[in-house]
């Protein structure tokens, strides 16, 4: 028997969580499973159900004390749908799914898997995401996360399973289309002939954008022809930090050497063109895709070395690690690759199949 399999999450807009729940439903497609996924919608909801998923819109991430009438609701849907495998990426929806499946008898309680997809808070409202059957750790990071703070959980429940970029889609001979690059530079004429320098990253300040502008600013005063891009959306509440950022822009006299692009649909493109990409989160991330993506496009790549990046570089290109915090060492390594660009070695190990295959196999393992 093929399982049926219902993920659920916050929502189905932009980010990693999201990117690697329609993967992993697209998957369970493709094999002939039943794929469900309960999310508010979001952007990425008509590629999950053209694909053949099905989507539940539900506001199963709205912190709420009227989220507890949600209960009975996934309740009665676990049942009626014959779900096997409940698989939960995020706290609340954990904690709503957790006591969902208490009203739910025995024989037809389905199986909880969960996803840690980052070092949350350390207490009780976290250790929910322990309460798996098995526990998917994204990183080696996030392992040892849950192994120091969470002694109690069993080791043996804990399986790493690295995010992963689809190698067909992400390689070093990559190019976009001519139309493309047309439409880019005529978007962003001052781009041309210039050293790219690339920040992906959602604006938030534990993402690094102050230390990307510092660093920008220290290459434009040595005189490189560089220019920087800080691509990301930001959410309507951090308005001020994007104001903030703007300000460190002018008072560095830095205008004309940096653009904010806000949220971009074709990164794979823009990393592609990049010269440079940068991953400079101020705290441990829990694996770091855009640093993966870019160095799959040949794109070399600096990260300040801690967490999943840390992992990534030291896999594939570990001398663009560089001390946390220590931009005058990045821009000393920026100015070494200004001159003489690494090649990237194609020998990406983190890719999507073996994401794919060790996430259906935890779920193939309890039915078939």
């Amino acid at each position: 028997m093929k399982p049926t399999v219902l993920q659920i999450l916050p929502s189905l807009d932009y980010g990693g969580v999201e990117r690697g729940t329609v993967e992993i439903a697209n998957e369970l497609v493709r094999r002939n499973h039943r794929s469900i996924v309960i999310s508010a919608t979001g952007r990425l909801v008509p590629e999950l159900i053209a694909s053949g998923s099905e989507h539940i819109d539900l506001p199963i991430g709205v912190k709420s004390i009227t989220s507890i009438k949600l209960i009975p609701k996934l309740s009665r849907l676990f049942v009626e749908k014959n779900v096997n495998i409940v698989h939960v990426r995020s706290r609340l929806p954990a904690w709503l799914t957790h006591f969902a499946l208490k009203k739910i008898h025995s024989d037809k309680k389905p199986i909880l898997i969960t996803t840690v997809h980052g070092p949350y808070t350390v207490n009780r409202y976290s250790k929910i995401m322990m309460s798996g059957y098995r526990i998917i750790a994204i990183s080696k990071y996030i392992k040892k996360y849950i192994l120091n703070n969470y002694p109690d959980i069993d080791k043996n429940k804990i399986e790493i399973i690295p995010r992963g970029v689809d190698n067909n889609n992400y390689y070093s001979e990559y190019k976009p289309s001519s139309s493309w690059i047309d439409n880019w530079y005529r978007e962003f004429p001052d781009l041309k002939n210039k050293f790219l320098i690339t920040l992906p990253a959602r604006l938030t300040r534990w993402k690094g954008q102050n230390d990307f502008i510092e660093i920008i600013t220290k290459l434009n005063k040595r005189g490189l022809n560089v220019h920087g891009l800080i691509v990301g959306g930001i959410d309507k509440r951090k308005q001020k930090y994007l104001q903030e950022l703007k300000l460190l822009v002018k008072k560095n006299n830095v205008e004309t050497c940096i653009t904010f692009t806000g949220h971009r649909d074709d990164i794979k493109n823009i990393l592609s063109i990049s010269d440079i990409v940068l991953s400079l989160a101020k705290i441990p991330e829990a694996f770091g895709r855009t640093a993966l993506e870019a160095l799959t496009l040949g794109v070399p790549v600096l990260a300040y070395n801690h967490g999943g990046a840390k992992e990534i570089l030291e896999d594939l290109f570990p001398e663009g690690r560089i001390e946390p915090h220590n931009t005058d060492k990045t821009v000393s390594l920026i100015e070494k690759f200004y001159k003489s660009k690494p090649i990237i070695e194609n020998k990406n190990i983190y890719t999507l199949d073996n994401m794919l295959n060790k996430t259906i196999s935890i779920y193939n393992s309890f039915y078939l």
